[in-house]
C-alpha cells in the first residue's frame, strides 16, 4: 500500500483520508459506525480486493464510492471527483452482489436500456449489445425475458450491464457467485484484460481463490477499520521457508539428498511432495477432452472473445476459454540443449548458502497471474539432471 504524500492525485482512482459512516437512529442517536476512519488509496489500472466477513463494512464503503451513501466525517474522492458528481457515475461501473434487473425485458432490452441512460446512440447500444451478449455466452438467449434466467445467467447479464459505458472504475460484487467454473474463468480473464487497459478493478468477494487469481493488492476489514493492507505477494509469504522444485528424481538419489538436507538443517524439518494443479485448471482439462470428443451438452457453454470495444486496438483478445484450451500446442522450438545446473552442494552448510546465491529460487508469479502449468521434464533431462546430481554427491 502506498502511503499518502509519495505519489501526485492524479495516480489514484480513489482517495479516502478519514472515511467514516455513522448509522443513527431516528433520535440521531450513533446507532452503529459502520465504517471508522478508514484510510485508502487505490492507484489507477489496479485490481484491488476488499475483504472481510459480513458486517465488517465492505459494503458501507462500496455504497460511499457510488454516492449512494454520503461520509459522516473524512474525505473521499472518486476518479479525482467527489463520488456525488455525475459525471464522475458516468465512467463508473457496477455489479451488486444481488442481480437487480427487470424481469420482463429480455437481455437485449435490458443492455439497451441501460446504454441508453448512460447517452450512448442507438448504434452504439446496439453494437454494444451485440458483443457483449456474445461474450458472456448469451447470444441464444438474447430474446428471452430476464426474469427467466438462472441465477448464473442473471450474473452474466449483469456483469455485461456493467460494462455497457466502457468504465473506468469498475466495481464487483460477488462477480462469480452463481457460474460455473468456466464463467468463473472467462470473469477472471476478463478481469486481468480490464486492468491492461489501465482501467481500476474493486473486486469485493468471499470467494478469496479468486481474489488471490486476479488482485494486486488487497485489504481486510473487520469492525469498519482496516486490520490488515498491502501487495498479495508480501502478505501471503512464508518468508521462514524455502521451496525448490526439480525435476522427479529416482528414489536413492532423493534419499541421498534428504540425507544431505537433514544434515544441513536438521532432521524432521523437510517435507516431500509433488506439485498439483488446482481443482479449477482439473476441471477445464476435463471439458476441454470433452469438447476434443464432440460430447453435446444442452447446458452452458463458453463465452465469446470480449467485447470489441473494450479491448485496446480492437483486435487483442484470444478467443473464449474453451476455444484457447483445446488449441493445439504450438510446435516447439528446437533449441541447443542446456547442461542441468548443479541444485545441490557438498554436505557443507556454508556450502548450501553459496547454492542459494549462485542459483536461487525462480520467483512466484505476481498476484492477478496465473503461471501456465508446468510442462513434464523430457526423459533425457531429467536423466541429464539425475546424472549430474549423482557426480555432485559422489564427489564427497
Amino acid at each position: 500500500m502506498v502511503q499518502p504524500g509519495t505519489e501526485q492525485p492524479a495516480d489514484w482512482a480513489v482517495e479516502a483520508i478519514g472515511l467514516t459512516k455513522v448509522f443513527r437512529d431516528f433520535w440521531g442517536r450513533a446507532k452503529a459506525k459502520a465504517v471508522n476512519g478508514v484510510d485508502l488509496r487505490i492507484r489507477r489500472g489496479q485490481v484491488f480486493g476488499l475483504l472481510g466477513p459480513n458486517g465488517s463494512g465492505k459494503s458501507t464503503t462500496v455504497k460511499m464510492l457510488l454516492g449512494l451513501l454520503y461520509p459522516t466525517r473524512g474525505s473521499l474522492t472518486v476518479l479525482g471527483e467527489s463520488p456525488r458528481n455525475v459525471e464522475v457515475k458516468r465512467r463508473i461501473g457496477y455489479l451488486p452482489e444481488e442481480t437487480y434487473l427487470y424481469r420482463y425485458l429480455t437481455a437485449a432490452e435490458t443492455l439497451d436500456f441501460f446504454g441508453a441512460l448512460f447517452g450512448l446512440t442507438a448504434a452504439e447500444r446496439q453494437r454494444r449489445t451485440q458483443q457483449l451478449l456474445a461474450m458472456v455466452g448469451l447470444e441464444t438467449a438474447r430474446n428471452r425475458p430476464v426474469g427467466e434466467f438462472s441465477k448464473g445467467m442473471a450474473r452474466r447479464i449483469g456483469l455485461a450491464q456493467a460494462l455497457i459505458n466502457d468504465p473506468d472504475l469498475v466495481i464487483l460484487d460477488e462477480p462469480t457467485s452463481g457460474l460455473d467454473p468456466i464463467g468463473c474463468r472467462e470473469v477472471k480473464d476478463l478481469i486481468r484484460l480490464l486492468a491492461s487497459r489501465g482501467k481500476t478493478i474493486i473486486l469485493c468477494s468471499h470467494l478469496l481463490a479468486d481474489v488471490a487469481d486476479v488482485c494486486n493488492e488487497v485489504v481486510v476489514f473487520y469492525g469498519g477499520r482496516i486490520r490488515a493492507q498491502g501487495q498479495l505477494n508480501d502478505l501471503l509469504a512464508v518468508k521462514d521457508r524455502t521451496r525448490i522444485e526439480v525435476p522427479c528424481l529416482e528414489p536413492a538419489l532423493l534419499a541421498r539428498v534428504l540425507e544431505l538436507l537433514n544434515q544441513a538443517v536438521g532432521s524432521g524439518q523437510i517435507s516431500v511432495s509433488q506439485p498439483a494443479m488446482d481443482l479449477e485448471d482439473f476441471f477445464l482439462e476435463v471439458v476441454r477432452q470433452a469438447r476434443e470428443a464432440s460430447v453435446d451438452t444442452s447446458g452452458a457453454r463458453a463465452g465469446g472473445p470480449v467485447a470489441e470495444y473494450l479491448r485496446t486496438g480492437g483486435d487483442t483478445a484470444g478467443p473464449a476459454v474453451l476455444e484457447r484450451l483445446a488449441a493445439p500446442a504450438p510446435a516447439p522450438v528446437a533449441t541447443p540443449p542446456v547442461p542441468a545446473a548443479p541444485i545441490l552442494a557438498p554436505a557443507h552448510p556454508e556450502a548450501l548458502t553459496s547454492v542459494a546465491d549462485t542459483h536461487p529460487v525462480a520467483p512466484q508469479p505476481a498476484a492477478g497471474g496465473r503461471p501456465p502449468p508446468a510442462e513434464a521434464a523430457a526423459p533425457a533431462v531429467r536423466q541429464a539432471a539425475n546424472d549430474r546430481l549423482k557426480s555432485i554427491l559422489d564427489k564427497e
